[in-house]
């Protein structure tokens, strides 16, 4: 009889404990994976300069979250930011200057409070060789060689306008874009002999520009802040999205390309 009841008392235990490891398989079954599972496509609204790096940031984001896909719109900011306020289905907005970030901000169309992922400074550029004998932004007050830069209500134009007012030179450029990388297309094809662009753009063209450094392009960094939107069709994955682009992984690449990270 004590030996039945050890039998049984061992069965009860064994009944116990598997029960509660299926439970426990239960619940495995019923919680997701991971906090970070989205799904879906993530639009993103993003400054022209970004393009190359976050194409590259863009692919790695969705290898890292299966089913996910990133569709990107680039242009110049102050446009983003008014499809933007216009209605425009986006779930991200990065901008190249905080000025634009505001007018999204003030219309109501940003989730929680952006944040700077990154930073930008202007730089010359020229055409292979440098046919046009540019050596400092003191060529850009001269009407002989053939000048491009950004309109003045884009990020690049905004702070060449500052690195002018600053270095006390009345720029005479002889096209002004509405984009960085329509100014640098000017220079790759040797329609003008200088420009005025991102640092990172001359980076991304390799040995299509040369780049010419010059002080004054301390006087106006550009910040570049990056948002959820409040109408972002897919919530979850502009959360990641931007979580992503704030992280270790992304500032290596960031700093790769000639941006200056956090």
């Amino acid at each position: 009889m004590k030996t039945f009841r050890r039998l049984g008392a061992v069965a009860a235990v064994l009944a116990v404990t598997a029960g509660l490891a299926g439970c426990g398989s239960d619940d495995k079954k019923d919680t997701p994976a991971g906090s970070d599972q989205v799904t879906g496509t993530v639009t993103v609204f993003a400054a022209a300069s970004l393009t190359e790096t976050f194409t590259k940031l863009g692919k790695d984001f969705e290898a890292a979250h299966q089913g996910v896909k990133v569709v990107y719109s680039f242009g110049a900011s102050s446009a983003l930011a008014e499809q933007i306020k216009q209605g425009a289905p986006a779930d991200v907005f990065a901008s190249a200057a905080p000025a634009n970030m505001q007018q999204v901000v003030d219309a109501g169309d940003v989730t929680g409070t952006p944040a700077t992922f990154v930073s930008n400074r202007l730089e010359i550029a020229v055409p292979k060789g440098n046919p046009g004998h540019i050596t400092g932004l003191a060529d850009f007050g001269k009407s002989e060689p053939k000048l491009a830069l950004c309109a003045e209500q884009v990020p690049c134009g905004a702070a060449a306008k500052k690195v002018f007012e600053a270095a006390g030179i009345t720029p005479q450029p002889d096209t002004r874009e509405q984009d960085v990388k329509a100014v640098l297309t000017k220079v790759t094809l040797g329609e003008v002999d200088g420009a005025l662009v991102y640092r990172t753009d001359v980076k991304a063209a390799g040995d299509k520009v040369e780049g010419i450094d010059f002080p004054e392009s301390a006087k106006a960094v550009n910040a570049y802040p990056i948002a959820p939107l409040a109408k972002a069709p897919n919530a979850a994955a502009a959360a990641a999205f931007v979580d992503y682009i704030k992280s270790a992984q992304a500032k290596q690449v960031f700093a790769a390309a000639g941006f200056e990270t956090p």
